[in-house]
């Protein structure tokens, strides 16, 4: 999420199988022009006291909850954002400081989920989407040197990145595993890891080198604590269906082309579509800025913790009570609200500690596992020109937790400037350095003073920086990512059990679905989908879109 789109071009990158409750499918929409009529309208209807809108309750003002709370409303629905903290757009923090601009938390995102182009289409953000330059250029540290990361066969074996036995493993692999071969297929019920899963497949030099450094990237793991079926969920389900990884990926594009033969052959006239990672002017929290100005402030309820949920068999549109503390004034205030869905988008940690009531008696989650989060620093750092005698052109570094042995403690550096020449003067270099996760929690937690020495040492023996960074900013995670261990199933299974054993109840966010930009907005949309499909089997007093 906040490094690992280095190397999401060169995994698959599914959308992960959601457990929705069986209701009926809202029709696919896109949001058109008619948006801001529906959202008018919810407007409208909240000052509208005999209004038969229904009320729904976000809790979470991050992209996960901004995107659902944006669906809902367009739908005409009534939507009230709860965000603890005094400003919206969770892991999506971008400064503007002294001509440099940088992201703290995500740096980029893709357009793999279908809702991602979407809600971009209808916020007008084309025009505003940043493509880095040169984004196909990606390194890995082999021996205390970054490595070109190959992007085609020819250039794997003209790389040094691994030895001739893994790469005749990975070409070999197609043949290697055949789909009836249930000997070599990992048992569905055995919880394996993504080391254990990859190794078997192109060995443990693969893992080393290229799996280990893209999952502490993208989820701040190590290959031997992350959850298979997880983490990979469609890799792991290729595995079931063809044998072969490489196989059924080709195989699975090669019938995705097909059915897409006609849709292309209808859009010849349109413009091409750039792919692969990419930002926005601004920084990513331009998303989540827009998503807030398109909601309006009379909807986003900032500084307001949520302490208690109530639910009581009532009217669809007031089955939920919410109590919660805001802070105004330097004075706590406490309220109730009303509502008839509640969207809990928060992490799970902070949804326990909520106190649930169901019909007057206590609902507690202690059903609920104790989930890990991975912590992580950022630290972002300027070098003048001339003291970089070995600069890179492209995207950036991932550093194998084998090259801790040359010295290395970082997990990774972002090319900022390189990457986007405007978010620095030209007569410096940006970087974004990420440190921590599984690999150094502790580290992770050092002073601003300690990080800074270490990412200046990365940075002297990756790039030749000579001297002190002119700049330094330190940005502190303590929860960036929780772990989709090997016991993840059971977090899953109590997140289902949650909902169905509270109507009206719909979570959403990192804890399901991915922990990428795109899964999460992805699965904001499909809690928002679900409030509208019950509304929709429940009774015709939905707002609907205008066709």
């Amino acid at each position: 999420m906040l490094l690992g789109d280095s190397l999401v071009a060169y995994l698959p990158d599914p959308p992960t199988p959601l457990k929705l409750k069986s209701y009926p499918s809202p029709p696919v929409t896109t949001f058109n022009n008619t948006r801001r009529r529906n959202i008018e309208m919810a407007s409208a209807a909240k000052e509208d006291k005999s209004r038969s809108v229904k009320r729904v309750a976000v809790v979470g003002a991050g992209v996960s909850g901004l995107a659902a709370a944006y669906k809902l409303k367009s739908h005409g629905l009534d939507v009230t954002v709860f965000e603890a903290e005094g400003r919206t757009g969770g892991k999506l923090r971008s400064i503007s400081q002294d001509g440099l601009i940088w992201d703290e938390g995500a740096n980029t995102m893709t357009e793999s989920e279908m809702e991602v182009k979407a809600l971009i289409d209808d916020l007008g953000l084309q025009e505003k989407q940043q493509f880095p330059i040169s984004q196909h250029k990606r390194y890995i540290v082999r021996n205390g040197t970054p490595l070109l990361v190959p992007t085609n066969p020819a250039a794997l074996f003209k790389s040094n990145i691994l030895s001739a036995q893994s790469k005749f493993q990975i070409i070999f692999e197609p043949f290697m595993w055949k789909r009836r071969d249930s000997a070599n297929v990992c048992d569905e019920h055995i919880e394996e890891s993504v080391g254990s899963f990859f190794q078997r497949h192109f060995g443990k030099e693969v893992v080393d080198y290229l799996i280990d450094p893209f999952v502490a990237g993208t989820a701040g793991g190590d290959p031997e604590s992350l959850s298979m079926r997880h983490s990979f969920p469609e890799l792991w389900s290729l595995e079931k269906r063809f044998g072969s990884i490489i196989g059924g990926a080709l195989q699975s594009k090669f019938f995705a082309k097909r059915e897409k033969t006609g849709e292309n052959k209808a859009g010849l006239g349109k413009k091409k579509h750039k792919r692969g990672s990419f930002s926005f002017y601004g920084g990513m929290q331009t998303l989540t800025d827009t998503l807030c100005k398109e909601l309006g402030k009379d909807d986003l309820k900032l500084n307001t913790k949520v302490l208690s949920l109530s639910y009581c068999h009532g009217s669809l549109s007031e089955k939920w009570s919410i109590t919660c503390a805001s802070n105004q004034d330097a004075q706590v205030q406490r309220d109730t609200f009303k509502f008839g869905f509640v969207l809990p988008q928060a992490p799970l940690s902070n949804v326990k500690d909520m106190k649930i009531m169901k019909r007057g008696i206590p609902f507690p989650l202690d059903f609920l596992p104790e989930v890990t989060y991975m912590p992580l620093s950022v630290i972002i750092t300027t070098f003048k020109k001339e003291n970089v005698k070995r600069p890179l052109e492209g995207f950036g570094v991932l550093v194998p937790s084998d090259e801790q042995k040359h010295g290395l403690k970082t997990l990774g550096t972002l090319f900022s400037s390189m990457m986007f020449p405007d978010r620095a003067p030209s007569n410096l270099h940006l970087y974004t350095t990420f440190i921590g996760g599984s690999r150094n929690r502790e580290l992770a937690q050092a002073s601003t003073d300690e990080l800074k020495q270490v990412v200046t040492s990365d940075l002297r023996k990756l790039l030749g920086a000579e001297g002190e960074p002119t700049f330094v900013n330190h940005f502190y995670w303590s929860k960036a990512f929780p772990l989709y261990g090997r016991n993840y199933g059971s977090v899953l299974e109590a997140i289902d059990k949650m909902e169905k054993d509270l109507p009206g109840f719909f979570y959403a966010g990192n804890h399901k679905g991915g922990l990428s930009v795109g899964k999460a907005i992805a699965s904001g949309c499909k809690a928002a989908d679900l409030v509208i499909s019950y509304l929709n089997s429940a009774s015709n007093d939905v707002v609907q879109p205008s066709k």
